[in-house]
C-alpha cells in the first residue's frame, strides 16, 4: 500500500531476523519492489532473532552517503531486540541524513508464532511454543533517536500508510 502511494522516491528492502540482508537495492521500479517483497517469508532467513541494529547498518550503507537529507527508513518489526546496537546505528543513520521510522507489528501481551511447515506454532529447541511481544518501548526509543515517527500496525493499515506518506512528502 505504502509502495503505491509513492511518486518518483526510490525504495529498498532490506529483510531481517538473526541476520539482515540487503534484498533489493535502492529503485524507483515500483514494480520489481512490489514483486520483491512478495517473495519475503519468514524462513527467508536461517538465524532467528530480531537483529534490529544490524538492519538499521545494512539499509544506511545501501543509501548514497553523498546526499545528506532526503532519506527515510521504516522499520516493520515486533521490537523484540536481541541486537543491543539498535540505539546506536540509528543515532549514527541519523547523523547520515536518515529518518528512522518504526511500526509496530503483534500484540503488547504476546501471541504465538505461525508456523506454516507444520499448521501449528512454532517451539523452540525445548519445544515451547514461541511467543512474540511487541516491545512498543524499544521502537518508540528507536524511532525517537531516529527523529522519526513510531506506529502500531493494527487492523487499519491505511492510517498507518497515510501517516507515512505525510511524513515522507514533507522532508
Amino acid at each position: 500500500k505504502l509502495i503505491d502511494k509513492l511518486d518518483n522516491d526510490r525504495v529498498g528492502l532490506v529483510v531481517f531476523a538473526g541476520n539482515a540482508y540487503l534484498q533489493m537495492p535502492l529503485t524507483v521500479d515500483y514494480s520489481a519492489a512490489k514483486m520483491y517483497l512478495s517473495t519475503v517469508s519468514p524462513d527467508m532467513i536461517p538465524t532467528q532473532g530480531t537483529a534490529i541494529g544490524q538492519a538499521i547498518q545494512t539499509s544506511d550503507d545501501a543509501f548514497n552517503k553523498k546526499e545528506r537529507k532526503h532519506k527515510s527508513l521504516i522499520i516493520i518489526s515486533d521490537g523484540e531486540d536481541h541486537d543491543e546496537t539498535a540505539l546506536q546505528r540509528t543515532k549514527a543513520a541519523f547523523d547520515n541524513g536518515v529518518v528512522v521510522n518504526t511500526i509496530g507489528i503483534g500484540s503488547p501481551t504476546g501471541s504465538p508464532l505461525p508456523d506454516p511447515e507444520t499448521g501449528g506454532y512454532k517451539k523452540d529447541r525445548s519445544g515451547n511454543t514461541v511467543i512474540s511481544k511487541l516491545n512498543e518501548q524499544e521502537l518508540k526509543s528507536i524511532a525517537s533517536a531516529g527523529k522519526g515517527l513510531y506506529e502500531h500496525l493494527d487492523n487499519n493499515t491505511d492510517d498507518v500508510v497515510n501517516t507515512l506518506v505525510t511524513k515522507i512528502d514533507s522532508m
